[in-house]
């Protein structure tokens, strides 16, 4: 990855160059009303890069300075923290070994009341229609 880096900053730096002498034309810039600055064009440029690039920068590795010490504060209240042993702590394993408790009795049929008396079956004399 170091290699790869360092390829991007030597192609960027060739294309600055390459640009710079492209455009070294002198250029004049009016701060203030007396005040007027002559340059070449790629200083200017430089300059507006780099007046935008390092503040951005520093609050970058501000931020990640912060969060390695974040980092490094957590991994040694990690490294410092009691362990808790298998002893005290039943795991699955020895959970899946131990024996299954016994199944629960079956309960003793209830006796149960006697059916009712089977109704007494009446019949009706049956009415048949006069064949004509």
């Amino acid at each position: 990855m170091q290699v790869v880096r360092t390829i991007v900053w030597i192609l960027l730096l060739v294309a600055l160059g390459v640009f710079s002498y492209a455009n070294w034309d002198p250029v004049s810039v009016r701060i203030w009303d007396g005040l007027v600055l002559d340059t070449m064009l790629p200083a200017i440029i430089i300059l507006s890069f780099a007046i935008g690039f390092v503040p951005m920068w520093l609050y970058h590795r501000a931020t990640r300075w912060q969060l390695e010490r974040r980092v490094a504060s957590l991994e040694s209240a990690a490294r410092t923290a009691p362990v808790v042993t298998p002893a005290s702590a039943p795991s699955a394993a020895s959970m899946a070994q131990s024996p299954t408790p016994p199944p629960a009795p079956a309960q003793a049929p209830t006796p149960e009341a006697p059916a009712a008396p089977p109704a007494a079956e009446t019949s009706a004399p049956e009415s048949k229609a006069p064949d004509a």
